[in-house]
Protein backbone atom coordinates (compact mmCIF):
# COMPACT_ATOMS: atom_id res chain seq x y z
CA UNK A 1 0.00 0.00 0.00
CA UNK A 2 2.81 2.07 0.87
CA UNK A 3 4.85 1.61 -2.85
CA UNK A 4 0.95 2.41 -4.30
CA UNK A 5 0.56 5.56 -2.07
CA UNK A 6 3.87 6.97 -3.32
CA UNK A 7 3.50 5.92 -7.22
CA UNK A 8 -0.04 8.34 -6.93
CA UNK A 9 1.86 10.90 -4.92
CA UNK A 10 4.75 11.51 -6.85
CA UNK A 11 2.37 11.87 -10.08
CA UNK A 12 1.82 15.42 -8.44
CA UNK A 13 4.10 18.63 -8.77
CA UNK A 14 5.82 17.99 -5.30
CA UNK A 15 9.03 19.19 -4.31
CA UNK A 16 12.20 16.81 -3.08
CA UNK A 17 11.49 13.18 -2.75
CA UNK A 18 9.37 11.35 -0.65
CA UNK A 19 10.59 10.38 2.77
CA UNK A 20 7.43 9.03 4.04
CA UNK A 21 3.38 8.71 3.92
CA UNK A 22 1.54 8.06 6.89
CA UNK A 23 -1.85 8.03 7.77
CA UNK A 24 -3.67 11.70 9.20
CA UNK A 25 -6.97 12.06 10.94
CA UNK A 26 -9.56 9.38 11.28
CA UNK A 27 -11.48 9.78 7.37
CA UNK A 28 -15.02 10.10 7.92
CA UNK A 29 -15.04 10.72 4.04
CA UNK A 30 -12.34 10.82 2.40
CA UNK A 31 -8.86 9.41 3.44
CA UNK A 32 -6.14 11.43 4.15
CA UNK A 33 -2.48 10.83 4.56
CA UNK A 34 0.68 13.38 5.25
CA UNK A 35 3.40 13.26 2.83
CA UNK A 36 7.16 14.22 4.48
CA UNK A 37 9.95 14.91 2.08
CA UNK A 38 13.20 14.62 2.03
CA UNK A 39 15.56 17.64 3.39
CA UNK A 40 13.99 21.08 2.81
CA UNK A 41 11.00 20.15 0.74
CA UNK A 42 7.58 20.99 2.12
CA UNK A 43 5.48 18.32 3.20
CA UNK A 44 2.18 17.62 1.60
CA UNK A 45 -0.89 16.07 2.34
CA UNK A 46 -2.57 13.86 -0.05
CA UNK A 47 -6.35 12.85 -0.17
CA UNK A 48 -8.19 10.19 -2.06
CA UNK A 49 -11.93 12.09 -2.27
CA UNK A 50 -14.72 9.92 -1.87
CA UNK A 51 -16.70 10.15 -5.03
CA UNK A 52 -19.86 8.35 -3.75
CA UNK A 53 -20.65 11.15 -1.48
CA UNK A 54 -19.02 14.06 -4.19
CA UNK A 55 -19.72 12.50 -7.62
CA UNK A 56 -17.71 15.59 -9.17
CA UNK A 57 -14.26 15.40 -7.29
CA UNK A 58 -13.02 17.85 -10.86
CA UNK A 59 -15.88 20.44 -10.49
CA UNK A 60 -15.07 20.20 -6.26
CA UNK A 61 -11.64 20.84 -7.04
CA UNK A 62 -11.90 23.35 -9.32
CA UNK A 63 -13.66 25.11 -6.56
CA UNK A 64 -11.28 24.88 -3.98
CA UNK A 65 -8.87 26.49 -6.62
CA UNK A 66 -10.54 29.39 -6.97
CA UNK A 67 -12.10 30.05 -3.79
CA UNK A 68 -7.99 29.83 -2.29
CA UNK A 69 -6.81 31.85 -5.34
CA UNK A 70 -8.76 34.57 -4.39
CA UNK A 71 -8.11 34.61 -0.48
CA UNK A 72 -4.61 34.45 -1.13
CA UNK A 73 -4.78 37.95 -3.70
CA UNK A 74 -6.35 39.28 -0.35
CA UNK A 75 -3.95 37.86 3.07
CA UNK A 76 -0.93 39.00 3.99
CA UNK A 77 0.73 34.84 4.03
CA UNK A 78 -0.82 33.37 1.42
CA UNK A 79 0.97 29.98 1.86
CA UNK A 80 -0.23 30.01 5.11
CA UNK A 81 -3.57 31.75 5.58
CA UNK A 82 -5.41 29.43 3.20
CA UNK A 83 -4.75 26.10 1.49
CA UNK A 84 -2.56 25.63 -1.40
CA UNK A 85 -3.52 22.64 -4.04
CA UNK A 86 -0.78 21.03 -5.75
CA UNK A 87 -1.73 20.44 -9.73
CA UNK A 88 -1.02 16.86 -11.45
CA UNK A 89 2.39 16.82 -13.47
CA UNK A 90 -0.59 16.76 -16.08
CA UNK A 91 -1.96 19.99 -14.98
CA UNK A 92 -5.14 18.91 -13.64
CA UNK A 93 -5.80 19.43 -10.40
CA UNK A 94 -6.55 15.44 -9.29
CA UNK A 95 -4.95 11.70 -10.40
CA UNK A 96 -7.56 9.60 -11.32
CA UNK A 97 -6.12 5.82 -10.61
CA UNK A 98 -7.91 2.75 -11.00
CA UNK A 99 -11.89 4.38 -9.92
CA UNK A 100 -10.11 6.06 -7.53
CA UNK A 101 -9.75 10.53 -7.22
CA UNK A 102 -6.76 12.22 -5.56
CA UNK A 103 -5.48 15.40 -4.63
CA UNK A 104 -2.76 16.91 -3.19
CA UNK A 105 -2.34 20.38 -1.35
CA UNK A 106 0.61 21.85 0.85
CA UNK A 107 0.93 20.82 4.56
CA UNK A 108 0.89 24.01 6.75
CA UNK A 109 3.30 23.60 9.20
CA UNK A 110 3.08 25.28 12.56
CA UNK A 111 -0.35 24.48 13.09
CA UNK A 112 -2.90 23.13 15.45
CA UNK A 113 -6.66 21.91 15.42
CA UNK A 114 -9.59 20.80 18.28
CA UNK A 115 -12.05 18.18 17.77
CA UNK A 116 -14.74 20.23 19.96
CA UNK A 117 -14.74 23.80 21.35
CA UNK A 118 -15.12 23.35 25.07
CA UNK A 119 -15.13 27.24 26.07
CA UNK A 120 -16.76 30.03 24.96
CA UNK A 121 -13.11 31.37 24.06
CA UNK A 122 -12.58 29.12 21.59
CA UNK A 123 -15.82 29.16 20.15
CA UNK A 124 -15.50 33.00 19.84
CA UNK A 125 -12.16 31.87 17.90
CA UNK A 126 -14.60 29.16 15.55
CA UNK A 127 -16.69 32.57 14.98
CA UNK A 128 -13.52 34.27 13.90
CA UNK A 129 -12.72 32.18 11.34
CA UNK A 130 -15.72 31.42 9.67
CA UNK A 131 -16.87 35.23 9.92
CA UNK A 132 -13.16 35.93 8.21
CA UNK A 133 -13.93 32.91 5.76
CA UNK A 134 -16.89 34.51 4.53
CA UNK A 135 -15.70 38.22 4.63
CA UNK A 136 -12.60 37.06 2.41
CA UNK A 137 -14.79 36.06 -0.03
CA UNK A 138 -17.67 38.93 0.07
CA UNK A 139 -16.74 39.98 -3.04
CA UNK A 140 -15.85 36.59 -5.12
CA UNK A 141 -18.45 36.96 -8.19
CA UNK A 142 -17.39 33.31 -10.22
CA UNK A 143 -19.90 30.72 -10.77
CA UNK A 144 -18.81 27.21 -8.20
CA UNK A 145 -20.19 23.57 -9.37
CA UNK A 146 -22.99 22.23 -7.13
CA UNK A 147 -20.89 19.22 -6.32
CA UNK A 148 -23.66 17.76 -3.81
CA UNK A 149 -26.94 17.99 -4.97
CA UNK A 150 -29.70 19.95 -2.79
CA UNK A 151 -27.25 20.72 0.30
CA UNK A 152 -29.03 22.46 2.65
CA UNK A 153 -31.81 23.38 0.34
CA UNK A 154 -35.14 22.40 2.17
CA UNK A 155 -37.42 22.68 -0.32
CA UNK A 156 -34.87 19.54 -2.14
CA UNK A 157 -35.11 17.98 1.36
CA UNK A 158 -38.36 17.82 1.22
CA UNK A 159 -39.09 15.91 -1.95
CA UNK A 160 -37.06 13.40 -0.61
CA UNK A 161 -39.05 13.30 2.74
CA UNK A 162 -42.33 12.78 0.74
CA UNK A 163 -41.22 10.13 -1.59
CA UNK A 164 -39.27 8.02 1.53
CA UNK A 165 -42.81 8.64 4.07
CA UNK A 166 -44.41 7.36 0.48
CA UNK A 167 -42.69 4.26 0.20
CA UNK A 168 -41.93 3.45 3.67
CA UNK A 169 -39.08 0.73 2.97
CA UNK A 170 -38.61 -0.40 6.11
CA UNK A 171 -42.11 -0.27 7.20
CA UNK A 172 -41.08 2.18 10.26
CA UNK A 173 -43.65 5.06 9.75
CA UNK A 174 -46.73 3.38 11.67
CA UNK A 175 -44.78 3.80 14.61
CA UNK A 176 -43.78 7.03 13.97
CA UNK A 177 -46.82 9.27 14.71
CA UNK A 178 -45.40 11.53 16.99
CA UNK A 179 -42.05 12.24 15.34
CA UNK A 180 -43.57 12.34 12.02
CA UNK A 181 -44.98 15.90 13.27
CA UNK A 182 -41.91 17.43 14.54
CA UNK A 183 -41.26 17.76 11.09
CA UNK A 184 -44.64 18.25 9.17
CA UNK A 185 -45.42 21.09 11.74
CA UNK A 186 -42.70 23.19 10.93
CA UNK A 187 -42.55 22.48 7.21
CA UNK A 188 -44.32 25.82 6.20
CA UNK A 189 -42.02 28.19 8.32
CA UNK A 190 -39.10 26.32 7.14
CA UNK A 191 -40.32 26.43 3.32
CA UNK A 192 -40.67 30.14 4.24
CA UNK A 193 -36.87 31.13 5.19
CA UNK A 194 -35.99 29.08 2.04
CA UNK A 195 -38.46 30.94 -0.37
CA UNK A 196 -36.57 34.64 0.78
CA UNK A 197 -33.25 32.52 -0.26
CA UNK A 198 -34.03 31.48 -3.61
CA UNK A 199 -35.83 34.88 -4.34
CA UNK A 200 -32.84 36.45 -3.53
CA UNK A 201 -33.84 38.41 -0.32
CA UNK A 202 -31.15 36.65 1.91
CA UNK A 203 -28.09 37.02 -1.09
CA UNK A 204 -26.30 34.04 -2.55
CA UNK A 205 -22.58 33.90 -1.42
CA UNK A 206 -19.83 31.77 -0.69
CA UNK A 207 -20.35 28.93 1.94
CA UNK A 208 -18.40 26.48 3.52
CA UNK A 209 -21.10 23.96 4.57
CA UNK A 210 -19.04 22.16 6.87
CA UNK A 211 -18.31 24.73 9.97
CA UNK A 212 -17.09 22.04 12.93
CA UNK A 213 -14.15 23.34 14.65
CA UNK A 214 -12.19 20.67 13.31
CA UNK A 215 -11.55 22.30 9.94
CA UNK A 216 -10.03 25.60 11.41
CA UNK A 217 -6.26 25.63 12.00
CA UNK A 218 -4.87 27.76 14.58
CA UNK A 219 -1.22 28.63 15.22
CA UNK A 220 0.92 26.91 17.55
CA UNK A 221 2.57 29.50 18.54
CA UNK A 222 -0.30 31.63 20.15
CA UNK A 223 -3.13 29.72 19.90
CA UNK A 224 -4.95 32.23 17.07
CA UNK A 225 -7.09 31.28 14.49
CA UNK A 226 -5.35 30.89 11.55
CA UNK A 227 -7.68 29.52 8.36
CA UNK A 228 -10.66 27.53 7.00
CA UNK A 229 -9.69 24.05 5.65
CA UNK A 230 -11.33 20.93 4.25
CA UNK A 231 -13.15 22.79 1.50
CA UNK A 232 -14.34 20.03 -0.36
CA UNK A 233 -18.02 21.36 0.73
CA UNK A 234 -17.36 24.84 -0.67
CA UNK A 235 -20.45 26.10 -2.94
CA UNK A 236 -23.08 29.02 -3.32
CA UNK A 237 -25.59 29.14 -0.99
CA UNK A 238 -26.17 31.47 2.18
CA UNK A 239 -24.05 32.46 3.98
CA UNK A 240 -26.44 31.38 7.48
CA UNK A 241 -25.71 27.79 6.47
CA UNK A 242 -22.50 28.45 7.65
CA UNK A 243 -23.31 29.99 10.85
CA UNK A 244 -26.53 27.45 11.77
CA UNK A 245 -24.61 24.57 10.62
CA UNK A 246 -21.68 26.08 13.30
CA UNK A 247 -24.02 26.77 16.14
CA UNK A 248 -25.39 22.82 15.76
CA UNK A 249 -21.70 21.62 16.50
CA UNK A 250 -20.59 24.29 19.02
CA UNK A 251 -23.21 24.75 21.20
CA UNK A 252 -25.11 21.30 21.98
CA UNK A 253 -24.04 20.51 25.75
CA UNK A 254 -25.10 16.84 24.86
CA UNK A 255 -23.50 14.00 22.01
CA UNK A 256 -25.42 13.77 18.65
CA UNK A 257 -26.52 10.69 19.41
CA UNK A 258 -27.38 11.31 23.24
CA UNK A 259 -29.14 8.77 24.65
CA UNK A 260 -29.93 10.20 27.57
CA UNK A 261 -32.39 13.93 26.35
CA UNK A 262 -31.64 15.62 30.12
CA UNK A 263 -27.84 16.60 28.74
CA UNK A 264 -29.15 17.74 25.31
CA UNK A 265 -29.53 21.58 24.65
CA UNK A 266 -28.23 25.06 23.28
CA UNK A 267 -25.61 26.72 25.36
CA UNK A 268 -26.26 30.22 25.37
CA UNK A 269 -23.10 30.88 26.33
CA UNK A 270 -21.35 29.30 23.63
CA UNK A 271 -23.94 30.99 21.12
CA UNK A 272 -23.04 34.35 22.66
CA UNK A 273 -19.52 33.57 22.10
CA UNK A 274 -19.44 32.39 18.53
CA UNK A 275 -22.23 35.16 17.47
CA UNK A 276 -19.50 37.99 18.67
CA UNK A 277 -16.57 36.36 16.99
CA UNK A 278 -18.43 35.38 13.64
CA UNK A 279 -19.76 39.49 13.57
CA UNK A 280 -17.22 40.64 14.78
CA UNK A 281 -14.98 39.84 10.98
CA UNK A 282 -18.30 40.33 9.49
CA UNK A 283 -19.35 43.79 10.11
CA UNK A 284 -18.69 45.03 7.10
CA UNK A 285 -20.06 42.46 5.07
CA UNK A 286 -22.99 41.28 6.35
CA UNK A 287 -26.92 42.27 4.21
CA UNK A 288 -29.29 43.45 6.60
CA UNK A 289 -31.94 40.81 5.76
CA UNK A 290 -28.92 38.30 6.64
CA UNK A 291 -28.80 39.72 10.22
CA UNK A 292 -32.62 39.32 10.47
CA UNK A 293 -32.60 35.79 10.03
CA UNK A 294 -28.92 35.08 11.69
CA UNK A 295 -29.95 33.21 14.95
CA UNK A 296 -33.06 31.63 13.10
CA UNK A 297 -30.47 29.54 10.49
CA UNK A 298 -29.41 27.76 13.74
CA UNK A 299 -33.09 26.49 13.75
CA UNK A 300 -32.86 25.73 10.43
CA UNK A 301 -30.02 23.73 10.28
CA UNK A 302 -30.85 21.85 13.19
CA UNK A 303 -34.37 21.09 11.83
CA UNK A 304 -32.68 19.74 8.77
CA UNK A 305 -30.82 17.45 10.54
CA UNK A 306 -33.63 16.11 13.08
CA UNK A 307 -35.75 15.48 9.37
CA UNK A 308 -32.57 13.78 7.74
CA UNK A 309 -31.91 11.20 10.99
CA UNK A 310 -35.38 10.57 10.88
CA UNK A 311 -35.23 9.68 7.11
CA UNK A 312 -32.58 7.86 7.37
CA UNK A 313 -34.11 5.71 9.86
CA UNK A 314 -37.65 5.12 8.10
CA UNK A 315 -35.36 4.43 4.30
CA UNK A 316 -33.55 1.52 6.55
CA UNK A 317 -30.03 3.10 7.21
CA UNK A 318 -29.08 3.72 4.17
CA UNK A 319 -26.86 7.27 4.37
CA UNK A 320 -25.78 6.86 7.81
CA UNK A 321 -23.40 4.52 9.00
CA UNK A 322 -25.02 3.29 12.54
CA UNK A 323 -23.92 1.14 15.44
CA UNK A 324 -27.28 -0.27 16.81
CA UNK A 325 -30.63 -0.80 14.68
CA UNK A 326 -32.04 2.49 16.60
CA UNK A 327 -29.38 4.64 15.87
CA UNK A 328 -30.77 7.17 13.68
CA UNK A 329 -33.78 7.29 15.82
CA UNK A 330 -31.79 7.85 18.55
CA UNK A 331 -30.11 10.48 16.85
CA UNK A 332 -33.09 12.32 15.75
CA UNK A 333 -34.43 12.68 18.96
CA UNK A 334 -31.36 14.10 20.64
CA UNK A 335 -31.32 16.92 17.72
CA UNK A 336 -35.08 17.52 18.32
CA UNK A 337 -34.26 18.35 21.50
CA UNK A 338 -31.58 20.30 20.68
CA UNK A 339 -34.02 22.34 18.64
CA UNK A 340 -36.23 22.56 20.98
CA UNK A 341 -33.69 24.28 23.25
CA UNK A 342 -33.14 26.71 20.53
CA UNK A 343 -36.91 27.45 19.91
CA UNK A 344 -37.53 28.46 24.10
CA UNK A 345 -34.17 30.43 23.74
CA UNK A 346 -35.11 31.74 20.37
CA UNK A 347 -35.73 35.37 21.95
CA UNK A 348 -32.27 35.57 23.44
CA UNK A 349 -30.62 34.33 20.49
CA UNK A 350 -31.68 37.53 18.79
CA UNK A 351 -31.14 39.67 21.04
CA UNK A 352 -27.43 38.69 21.17
CA UNK A 353 -27.26 38.77 17.02
CA UNK A 354 -28.66 42.41 17.68
CA UNK A 355 -26.03 43.72 20.20
CA UNK A 356 -22.97 42.00 18.39
CA UNK A 357 -23.62 43.43 15.06
CA UNK A 358 -23.64 47.33 16.48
Amino acid sequence: MKDRLAAIASRFELQGPIAEIKPLGEGFINDTYIVRTEGDAPDYILQRKNHVVFPDVPGMMDNIKAVTEHIKSKVEDPMRETLTVIPAKDGKLYVEDEGNWWAVCLFIPGTMSYDRADSPALAYQGGLGTGRFQSLLADFDKPLNETIKGFHNIRWRFTQWDETIAADPAGRVKNLAEEISWIESRRKEMLDFWALVEDGTIPSRISHNDTKISNILFNESDGSMLCMIDLDTVMRSTSLNDFGDAIRSYTNTGAEDDKDLAKVSMDIEMFKAYAEGYLKERKGTIAQSELDWLAFSARYITYEQVLRFLMDYIDGDKYYKTAYPEHNLIRTKAQYKLLQSMEEQYGQMCRIIEEAAK
